[in-house]
């Protein structure tokens, strides 16, 4: 019995010394991996020299982080979120962070983290509604600004400009032109090709239908869709010839905004236009001669 008890003391002893050695080595590992990660760190701190005293200078991986020289002293910085540093400088001498989407990163594939608002997938940008087409966002540190685009247009994500409704993937019909359809083929008589619909809310608005696809236009400030006497007919005129659109303008100066039409050079454009107009109080009204297009 004494032998099977000093067998199992020393059985324990070897145990708690093994338990100790691992433990042991586990931290000196720890230990290690620490100093190796710190002095990794450092070493990427410390491995960018400057080419000059002064200059930005572009980040090898990070297209959102670049080097400023100062004195021959290398800094690493960081635009904001959603910017990138622009490199395009030949003697880098430009501090330059721009929207992502106008930077071409090239290899500088990493970014930081997203960091984002109401509106603002990221701090800075310039982004499209989550769910109308026609409306987008400028977004500068995390303040959302709203825009929407003209009559008949929506905004494109890809090339980031209003484009037609209809040529804009993410637009549904409804949001294209109100819910708005044309004509069957055949159903106007001699309208050409294409034809011309006062839009039923709004006088100054009115649809174009080309190759039964309708796009929707705004006459120019200042006057109001007129119907045609033909189907599919119309033009834009001065609200006091379009009966049930003669208060479309309320008071505005309507002589001084003709006058800054001219000025701009669009005083006879039947496209939309960039400027808000006043909403109609009540919806257009229908021709007496016969009911309203849908």
């Amino acid at each position: 019995m004494n032998g099977d008890w000093r067998a199992e003391l020393t059985i324990v002893t070897v145990l708690v010394k093994v338990k100790h050695s691992v433990k042991r080595i586990t931290m000196e590992r720890t230990v290690l991996l620490l100093v190796c990660l710190a002095a990794f760190g450092s070493a990427q701190k410390e491995d960018f020299k400057c080419p000059d005293d002064y200059g930005f200078y572009p980040h090898h991986i990070s297209c959102d982080k670049y080097w400023k020289c100062d004195n021959g002293v290398a800094e690493l910085k960081t635009c904001g979120n959603g910017l990138a540093f622009d490199d395009t400088d030949p003697k880098y001498l430009k501090e330059n962070c721009d929207y992502l989407h106008n930077v071409d990163c090239g290899d500088r594939t990493q970014l930081e983290p997203a960091v984002g608002t109401p509106h603002c997938p990221r701090l800075y940008g310039i982004f499209a509604d989550e769910t109308k087409c026609s409306t987008f966002w400028n977004c500068w540190n995390g303040e959302a600004s709203k825009y929407d685009c003209s009559p008949g247009l929506a905004y494109d994500r890809e090339a980031r400009v209003c484009m037609w409704a209809d040529q804009v993937p993410e637009c549904k019909n409804e949001e294209v032109a109100g819910g708005f359809n044309c004509p069957a083929p055949g159903e106007l008589p001699a309208a050409g090709t294409f034809s011309r619909h006062a839009h039923p809310d709004d006088c100054r608005k009115y649809f174009i239908c080309l190759d039964n696809t309708p796009r929707e236009y705004g006459c120019p400030i200042g006057t109001v869709f007129k119907i045609g006497d033909g189907e599919g007919t119309g033009s834009c005129e001065d609200p006091e010839d379009v009966p049930g659109c003669e208060d479309y303008y309320g008071d505005l100066d309507l002589k001084s905004i003709r006058k800054s039409e001219l000025q701009l050079g669009n005083g006879g454009s039947s496209r939309p236009q960039g400027q808000a107009a006043p909403k109609s109080s009540k919806p257009r009204p229908a021709p007496a001669s016969r009911p309203q297009d849908q």
